[in-house]
């Protein structure tokens, strides 16, 4: 009691007179360990004892270069982008397009995107007032979800799911509410479920899955289940981040279901949108009773091979997007001056372009699952973007993270553990999982397969 009455009474005296101040040690060691900025530390997985640590991305891709080994782990593509979009970007830059551009974008990049969603999908928006241009999707997101989300609301994803939904999550204080990607061996050669399929829940295989590799599903009584009365925003990340999983029609239907019937929010992450490979993606706003209250997000960064750039888009009824605007106007306000009509430019080009790259990523995609389970591993064959999910218990490896930080030092590979996507690294059945990209060129898939061929060998 008489230290708690010297301590109120210390802090009474403090706001009156001059007390002299602690240690500049004491009060840097307080602002590293206190803040908003932990709950998204914390929630990604990157704070442990109360210190900061670097992503897995920054980790692996740190190690590549330390080791000089092929890095498959981060998602960032060796393709130069489509020459008519880079020349744009080389045009914009001359004609004196590097001074800011509108808070909600230029309006070529507006229409442009309004465009595409018409073409592409059949949704009707308006350019001026239903498009906001953000620097990417993680903007996009990170400002959808800041702006939208109380404390205490629940949002709702898949897991594994993409590390910045977590983070943001927990910075707006909602409360993160997962629906498990479950797997399964699939039973022969081209049963794939066929991901993105009118029916059931869509899966991580295509037709190119052979017996015994890996089929990922999410069910859809899990995506129902999911929802509350505190549920305010459910996160839709098809096609998926980290396995390549497509939803089904059932599934995206049950999703808009239950979110009018809990009067809840639909936001989207569909960077892959284009780099599909069977079924066509096929956005939720689409279905009935799902536009009005969805909030759609994609970027051209993963289409066009423009990582770097940093231009998406948020498509969405006018409300939203004021209310959204509100939030992304304090954050970066706006960027990428010249690339965003070198952007418009990429959206405009013919469907017949769009299929090609697609087809030669199927390519590179097949490349690299086929090697994979030649090697040993239990894959899976994703049905789009840029990632295969590879399961190393076979060669008598059942920790990811551990294989991950032994993988390039011996094998001179670098790979994800699948772990990274979830909530405190707990991957449970997917422990032994691997991520790795085949976003890369013919050559580095080649050279790391042969790598890891050779590691393997006497583990067979």
């Amino acid at each position: 009691m008489v230290a708690a009455l010297r301590a109120s009474f210390a802090a009474q005296l403090s706001a009156t007179v001059d007390l002299p101040s602690p240690p500049v040690s004491d009060r840097l060691d307080a602002m590293k360990t206190s803040g908003p900025w932990t709950r998204a530390a914390a929630a990604a997985g990157l704070l442990k004892n109360g210190e900061a640590h670097p992503s897995v991305f920054a980790q692996m891709s740190a190690r590549a270069l330390a080791h000089g080994a092929l890095n498959l782990g981060q998602g960032f593509p060796d393709d130069p982008p489509p020459a008519a979009v880079a020349d744009a970007a080389v045009e914009a830059i001359r004609q004196g397009h590097n001074q800011y551009p509108p808070g909600l974008g230029e309006a070529g990049l507006r229409g442009a995107i309004a465009e595409h969603q018409a073409r592409w999908y059949g949704l009707g928006w308006d350019p001026a007032s239903e498009v906001l241009v953000t620097t990417g999707a993680t903007e996009a997101l990170a400002a959808t979800i800041l702006a939208l989300v109380e404390p205490g609301d629940e949002v709702i994803t898949l897991e594994p799911f993409y590390d910045q939904y977590a983070a943001i999550i927990a910075l707006a204080g909602g409360v993160h509410r997962t629906v498990p990607v479950t797997s399964r061996p699939a039973a022969d050669t081209h049963t794939g479920s066929g991901t993105g399929s009118d029916t059931g829940t869509g899966s991580g295989t295509d037709t190119g899955a052979a017996s015994g590799d890996l089929v990922l599903e999410a069910s859809t009584d899990a995506l129902r289940d999911a929802f509350s009365e505190r549920t305010r925003l459910v996160l839709v990340n098809t096609p998926h981040n980290p396995t390549g999983l497509m939803l089904g029609k059932d599934a995206l239907q049950a999703i808009v279901d239950e979110a009018v019937r809990h009067d809840a929010l639909i936001a989207t992450d569909e960077v892959y949108e284009h780099l599909t490979f069977g079924a066509a993606h096929r956005p939720i706003a689409t279905l009935p009773g799902a536009q009005d209250r969805t909030i759609s997000i994609s970027s051209a960064g993963k289409t066009f091979s423009v990582t770097g750039w940093k231009i998406g888009w948020i498509t969405a009824r006018a409300e939203l997007i004021t209310a959204i605007t509100g939030t992304k106007q304090w954050l970066t306000y706006s960027s990428g001056a010249p690339f965003q009509p070198a952007v418009a430019v990429g959206l405009g080009m013919p469907s017949a372009a769009f299929a090609d790259l697609a087809t030669d990523l199927r390519e590179r995609r097949d490349l690299l699952t086929d090697g994979l389970r030649e090697i040993g591993f239990r894959v899976s064959v994703p049905a789009a973007g840029y990632f295969t999910v590879a399961d190393a218990g076979p060669l008598g490896e059942p920790d990811a993270d551990t294989l991950a930080e032994r993988l390039p030092i011996e094998a001179g590979v670098v790979a994800i553990p699948l772990s990274a996507f979830y909530r405190d690294g707990d991957a449970g059945e997917a422990s032994a999982y691997l991520r790795m990209a085949f976003c890369k060129s013919r050559s580095t898939i080649e050279q790391a397969l042969e790598k890891l061929d050779a590691w393997a060998a006497p583990r067979r």
